[in-house]
């Protein structure tokens, strides 16, 4: 055999070595989770209210899907859920805020699209919730279908999706509408219940909650059947963090995956003695995935026993045990039907 050919080999040999010792070594913490560590909280960037997914109650506590995602996020890096700064703000200030490092993440129903996942900076974690823009309209109207509303005023809220969703559909389908523009949610959807405009759009779920909290009469109004665009709503991070990213994501997934093996908020202490090597990795009694993050062992056990699992969230703020009774749809795990889809935690 040539020497060269012998020298090659020994550069694999190296390689495969130096790649082997990689696998199972644990993380470095990055510079956000070390930030995060260092305060003892979570700066987590949320609506200025918008219920079901991120709006204080009475009592000035944060509730909704998206409150929930940075309380796991708390639950798994700091040991505590209640560990979190919520930042309220509006469409506008959101990528800005989390540009400039004010937050640590954005939870506030955000639409992942290709502009923004490519061009400022970010990295869309995973997907929450999967939305579409629709149309609220009074009965009175008497339309039943988004192409009946030529010429129509309709109310939006700058600066989101909606707006270029409104366009794109106009021209498709050459239905003109007469955009009329507000700078916050509650200002469009007042609009709109004040007879300023024929119809209001934005986010089926936005529709839902604000015709079951906000119409003086909800059973007078009605959120027609088309959807016109995609709306995957999720978490995301400034560029540059590759661990803090994995945390993100992997946390997501872990709630996920612990409603697929029926784990949930109350029974999960009762599977730490189980057999399982899916739910011992879960519940941090089996190999250790936490030093893969950075993290410790039970950090996917304390996630569950914050917060519960994805349907326990789901339902909670937004499903049959809250005032919008979403159904789960696109929303139920992939073996009901459904996208909610996580990879193994192994």
């Amino acid at each position: 055999m040539r020497w060269t050919t012998l020298k090659r080999f020994g550069r694999a040999a190296v390689v495969i070595t130096a790649l082997g010792g990689t696998l199972n070594a644990p993380a470095w913490a990055g510079k956000t989770l070390d930030a995060i560590r260092d305060r003892g909280k979570v700066q987590c960037g949320v609506s200025t209210g918008v219920a079901g997914f991120s709006a204080p109650d009475s009592k000035g506590r944060w509730t909704g899907l998206d409150v929930d995602v940075c309380r796991a996020l708390a639950a798994a890096v700091l040991g505590d859920g209640d560990k979190v700064n919520f930042v309220p703000l509006n469409s506008q200030q959101r990528f800005t805020s989390l540009q400039s490092g004010q937050v640590d993440l954005l939870s506030r129903n955000t639409s992942w699209t290709l502009t923004r996942d490519a061009s400022l900076g970010f990295h869309f974690a995973a997907v929450t919730y999967y939305d579409g823009q629709g149309f609220l309209v009074p009965k009175k109207l008497k339309v039943s279908s988004a192409k009946q509303l030529r010429n129509a005023q309709v109310c939006i809220q700058s600066g989101t999706t909606t707006e270029k969703n409104l366009s794109d559909f106009s021209r498709s389908q050459g239905v003109p509408f007469k955009p009329v523009v507000y700078d916050s949610f509650e200002a469009a959807f007042k609009a709109f219940f004040s007879g300023r405009c024929q119809a209001y759009t934005t986010d089926a779920s936005g529709l839902a909650i604000v015709r079951n909290k906000e119409a003086p009469h909800p059973e007078d109004y009605m959120i027609l059947p088309e959807l016109i665009s995609k709306e995957p709503l999720g978490p995301l991070i400034r560029r540059g963090d590759d661990e803090w990213f994995a945390i993100v994501k992997w946390t997501v997934f872990a709630l996920i995956e612990a409603e697929e093996l029926g784990l949930t908020q109350a029974n999960i202490d009762g599977f730490r003695t189980s057999k399982s090597p899916s739910i011992q990795r879960l519940v941090g009694t089996g190999e250790d995935m936490g030093k893969l993050l950075g993290l410790d062992k039970a950090w996917s056990y304390r996630v569950v026993k914050t917060v519960g699992n994805y349907g326990e969230i789901y339902e909670r703020n937004v499903g049959s045990g809250s005032l919008l009774k979403l159904p789960r749809g696109p929303n139920r795990l992939w073996s009901q039907g459904g996208l909610m889809y996580a990879p193994p935690i192994r």
